[in-house]
């Protein structure tokens, strides 16, 4: 295989950092992780592979045009894994701009720069040039209680996160036609998995449950979501980025779907199992459980239809739900010096995204 250099942005957030250990240990490609280290990043996640003489890493933000230009062309990337975004829908809800500022404003800066350094490539280089945009399913907006999302399902985004990667999956695709810019677009489902930030619903189930704290369901519980374990969506992410068709959307899910509240009730019955020592006043971590104020613009469901994925690059997912989210729990149980570093910062599990 020759080798490559990756250009990931978002290299030290959750799914960003999955795709850097993945690059870093199981392929001779080499790394240069772009990330502006917002509350969400976090090099403790990228500690197993940050000596590797293959990783380079570049505080940088993506809005910034001349940052990216200079990165452009000290290292001469063959591939663009775009992961860098805001992502937690509740805080898309209290505060908007940060969502416009880096997922619109820095995809367009983050495009212009790459279209710059493409253009200046002789022929076989730009042929094998790719620029990958991750994006998400909450672009599709809310499912019925039938069906799924596939490539050709209508945008129809509901909060202003979904909004803001809408807008970025069009630009995207626009300096592809207009452009030639080559390249490829993934929407996944719901990621969960070790070195998850707590603000998102399966890490804090796990550390609220653990140190006897309310268990927080929003509405009835009833939504449904498909969930992905982020190791499988990160080998996923590899084989679009080498194997799939320029100007192509690929769906990323795992064919698990789940209500909120089951996922909480199985949260609750593998810790039930693994720490039998159940905080003070109760018999099973389920009694923690408490309903709250659902959050505006709530979608119901959503649910992936990843046979094109399946079926033009034979990937499959490696986890089950079940399999998932035990050896999930298992990591928060095993590195508490992880989370508890990342709470030590700024974030206190506070509800956000009320009007």
């Amino acid at each position: 295989m020759l080798a490559k250099c990756f250009l990931v942005t978002g290299g030290a957030g959750f799914i960003g950092s999955a795709v850097v250990r993945l690059l870093i240990n199981e392929t001779p490609h080499s790394v240069v992780n772009v990330d502006k280290l917002t509350y969400a990043g976090n090099l403790e996640s990228l500690s197993e592979v940050s000596d590797n003489e293959r990783y380079h890493f570049e505080q940088a933000d993506i809005c910034d045009s001349s940052a990216m230009s200079r990165i452009f062309e000290q290292y001469r990337p063959t591939v663009v894994m775009h992961l860098a975004a805001e992502s937690h829908v509740d805080r898309s809800i209290s505060g908007p701009a940060d969502f416009i500022q880096t997922n619109i404003n820095g995809t367009y800066t983050l495009l212009e720069a790459a279209r710059e350094y493409w253009s200046g490539l002789d022929e076989v280089e730009q042929r094998d040039f790719r620029f990958h945009h991750i994006s998400t399913d909450e672009v599709y907006g809310s499912l019925e209680a039938s069906g799924y999302f596939t490539e050709e399902s209508r945008y129809d985004p509901s909060s202003p996160y979904s909004a803001s990667k809408a807008a970025s999956d069009h630009l995207v695709t626009a300096w592809y036609r207009t452009f030639g810019l080559p390249v490829v677009l993934t929407n996944c489902s719901n990621n969960y998995g070790p070195y998850h930030f707590p603000e998102k619903l399966i890490p804090l189930i796990i550390l609220n449950a653990m140190e006897g704290k309310p268990l927080p369901i929003y509405g009835d519980g009833q939504q449904i979501r498909d969930w992905l374990y982020v190791e499988d969506h990160a080998r996923a992410l590899y084989e679009v980025v080498n194997r799939g068709s320029v100007g192509e959307t690929y769906n990323i899910g795992g064919n698990n779907e789940k209500t909120n509240l089951d996922v909480v009730k199985s949260i609750c019955a593998i810790l039930d199992e693994l720490v039998p020592n159940h905080p003070k006043g109760i018999l099973k971590y389920e009694e923690l459980i408490r309903f709250v104020d659902d959050r505006p613009g709530h979608d119901q469901r959503y649910a992936i239809d990843a046979s094109k994925i399946r079926q033009e690059l034979a990937w499959n997912p490696s986890e089950t739900f079940e399999s998932g989210i035990k050896k999930t729990v298992q990591w928060y149980l095993d590195n508490s010096d992880w989370w508890h570093h990342v709470l030590d910062g700024s974030y206190r599990r506070e509800r956000l995204g009320l009007l």
